[in-house]
């Protein structure tokens, strides 16, 4: 229908969020950290929340959090740093870690942690191997030094008060197997409260074939196709450029940054302006945060609309069987003014989402009741009565 839409929801994944080391140490047994020429300030946590306030959203930051052991308790997780059992994390005093987390704490409206890892490779015979979670070849490492990481990467964040486990994950270095014997790495991580995964599926080992080549359901995890991100992994202070046709923004954390701290604000308006747009236009939206996203995904090739005399059929038989825990009951509609909503069926709720709205069309939400296949919405020419 030319006078409604199931708007594509676009939400921001920033990887790399964590380090305070900028330095790559790949060609020193090291991981690949930021890869940028200045260590790491709380000011660059606020660049995310900035740009999460501009944007009226709640980007991903996907944490790497071994620069954030106070105690020195990687030691007895050799596989997961490049100091193995001698691991010393020469930040663990550093007065900035209470600075950022209180950053993060204050911010958690505008920052969603996800995990991402603890030291972002794998050192399991002492020599640097990517990535943490998968090798090259799509097999998850032992399954005791998985769940000894995901222990770690919780036990961390309650040392930092960080908030509790997250519900995202995005794999590092981009090494993933959907659909692994057994459940593979997703399930384990269900275990663990994860709902959603995101990552490129062209990079993208397959047991089985995802449900579209914009996500697929993983046991229980919504996983979503991240597609090409806009620009590389280190280059820092970018002027972004290029269409996003997918449901993620991707980036690594330098590409929102300055390489000074203080001029920040001058890249996030950057990507403000690249990305405003997309708010705007009436066959996508911004993500409010990764539930509401990932979920709309799912509603907008799931949802079928009919136009009839009486208004618009939603039929949602094409979502029968995809239930994963992370699918809200609800998603997202424009409708053009020139369509007036009278009412709607007992089977859906309708609420305006006012500041969302525009000349244009209205944003709608539409909360079903129920499990039926189908619904109505009442409508008539002529826009507002």
């Amino acid at each position: 229908m030319n006078s409604i839409s199931i708007p594509l929801s676009i939400q921001i994944v920033i990887d790399d969020v964590g380090w305070w080391t900028g330095k790559d140490g790949s060609k020193e047994n090291g991981p690949f950290r930021t890869g940028i020429a200045r260590d790491h300030h709380p000011a660059d946590y606020e660049a995310i929340a900035e740009l999460g306030k501009r944007l009226g959203m709640r980007p991903q930051a996907a944490f790497i959090i071994s620069e954030w052991d106070r105690t020195d308790r990687l030691r007895s997780l050799p596989d997961a740093t490049h100091g193995g059992e001698r691991w010393n994390n020469p930040w663990k005093s550093s007065p900035l870690l209470d600075e950022a987390a209180k950053i993060l704490r204050n911010e958690s409206r505008h920052i969603e942690l996800a995990l991402h890892g603890i030291g972002h490779e794998y050192w399991g015979s002492g020599a640097m191997d990517r990535a943490e979670w998968h090798d090259g070849n799509g097999r998850m490492r032992p399954e005791g030094s998985v769940t000894g990481h995901l222990d770690t990467f919780a036990a961390l964040l309650e040392e930092n008060d960080l908030g509790l486990f997250p519900e995202s994950f995005v794999p590092t270095a981009f090494y993933h197997r959907f659909g692994g014997e057994g459940g593979g790495l997703s399930g384990i991580l269900e275990r663990y409260g994860i709902k959603y995964i995101s990552t490129p599926f062209s990079m993208m080992h397959r047991s089985k074939r995802p449900e579209t080549e914009l996500f697929g359901v993983d046991g229980s995890l919504i996983t979503v196709n991240r597609g090409d991100d806009l620009c590389g992994w280190n280059r820092i202070a970018p002027d972004p450029r290029g269409e996003i046709e997918g449901p993620v923004c991707g980036m690594h954390w330098p590409n929102v940054l300055h390489p000074d701290p203080e001029k920040n604000g001058d890249v996030v308006r950057r990507w403000v302006d690249l990305l405003e747009p997309y708010r705007q236009r009436f066959d996508t939206m911004l993500a409010a945060n990764t539930a509401e996203g990932f979920s709309q995904l799912i509603y907008r090739r799931g949802v079928a609309l009919r136009e009839e005399p009486s208004g618009c059929v939603l039929d949602f038989s094409g979502l029968s069987g995809c239930r994963p825990p992370g699918l809200l009951d609800y998603f997202t509609i424009k409708v053009k003014r020139d369509k007036h909503i009278v009412s709607s069926s007992s089977e859906i709720s309708l609420f305006e989402n006012a500041s969302l709205s525009t000349p244009e069309y209205r944003t709608i939400v539409v909360k079903r009741r129920g499990s039926e296949n189908s619904a109505l919405i009442r409508m008539a020419n002529g826009g507002e009565p």
